[in-house]
């Protein structure tokens, strides 16, 4: 589609029905309750491939302890982690804190309004700078996500893989050239909350769309054949013992993964690669790995974690010390001492068995 193809588009009535059914139908969500850029920053992150209803008791409980970026750039990274503990995606907490920080420092906590400044922050790509100047602060610029790109892909008809990141790019210059000038905030939220109450992916509720009348995929009986998207390739599943390792105190041995990499700095359970060693040498790997001398008790449960690209089996058992050796990276802990800990939500599953 070309900028003079969209010409005839009707621009000023898309927006004004959009934007009409917007206001009258809108969600109360407590980060539409503000202007304050910070707080819309903290709730698009949290947002970002997690559901709205997940999402709200996360951003009241964060906002409340760190109700300003000069309270978050002061907080330290593990008390960051454990209020975004269960969230998951632990390196955008880490990317928001190490930018807040960055605002606090350069711009005297003012969270920037000038594209390059904020698209310069760790962790603000396109989508997440779009939607803060727009939401915030008011400017005419594109917040183009999966969401939104399945809207425009059904309302234009674009029948292009919307996994390339050219055809992103082709979404952001037709939503810049569609977007008003007068009311980019309503207008890019209407657009979200379309896609996330009507323009649904496999069953788009065509009949209560505003914006029926506009689009093209509805017109040609096309709505639920697009977006095109191509298949992200298979996930790898690799499976894990995960111990719960008791010493006479009835502590919990844990250790804090590296600070690069998946989930980093969260704080786990040992995890035993069963592809590697086979179930029967589990007591001999953890003596070599951590210096723990172990005896296996029982199962407790199987658990499957998935990641975007890779998915844990991770099968529990409870374990006994016998003996241990100095080795720094393991840590025995109380049930109490853990609670004040950030675990992945994979763990935190694993934690509700110890006893």
């Amino acid at each position: 589609m070309s900028i003079k193809e969209l010409q005839d588009f009707n621009n000023h009535k898309f927006q004004k029905d959009l934007i009409d059914w917007y206001e009258e139908n809108k969600r109360d969500l407590p980060w539409r309750r503000t202007s304050d850029p910070y707080k819309i920053w903290v709730s698009e992150i949290m947002l970002q491939q997690t559901k709205v209803d997940t999402v709200i008791p996360y951003f009241n409980r964060f906002i409340a302890q760190f109700p300003t970026p000069q309270a978050l750039a002061q907080a330290d990274e593990q008390t960051v982690l454990k209020e975004w503990e269960g969230l998951g995606y632990y390196s955008r907490a880490k990317n928001l804190h190490h930018a807040v920080r960055e605002v606090v420092s350069s711009y005297d906590g003012r969270v920037p309004d000038v594209p390059e400044q904020i698209g310069a922050l760790k962790g603000v790509g396109p989508y997440t700078k779009g939607a803060i100047l727009s939401i915030a602060f008011n400017k005419p610029e594109p917040a183009v996500d999966g969401n939104v790109m399945r809207v425009f892909s059904r309302i234009l008809q674009i029948e292009e893989d919307i996994a390339l990141q050219k055809v992103k790019k082709q979404f952001e210059v037709y939503i810049r050239h569609i977007i008003p000038a007068d009311n980019p905030s309503s207008f890019n939220q209407a657009v979200m909350e379309l896609g996330a109450l009507v323009c649904l992916p496999r069953t788009p509720q065509c009949m209560l769309c505003p914006v029926q009348k506009h689009c093209q995929a509805f017109s040609t009986g096309m709505e639920k054949e697009l977006p095109i998207k191509s298949k992200a390739k298979k996930q790898k599943v690799v499976p894990y013992v995960v111990l719960l390792i008791k010493n006479a105190n009835n502590d919990y041995a844990v250790e804090k993964r590296d600070d690069k990499g998946l989930l980093a700095n969260m704080w786990q359970f040992p995890m035993v690669p069963i592809n590697e060693i086979g179930m029967e040498h589990i007591e001999n790997w953890m003596y070599g790995e951590y210096g723990l001398e172990i005896e296996l008790v029982e199962k407790k449960s199987s658990l499957r974690h998935v990641f975007s690209h890779l998915i844990w089996q991770l099968d529990v058992f409870e374990a006994t010390l016998i003996n241990q050796r100095g080795v720094e990276r393991l840590q025995f802990k109380s049930k109490e001492e853990m609670d004040r800990l950030p675990f992945s939500v994979s763990h935190l599953n694993v934690k509700k068995y110890i006893t």
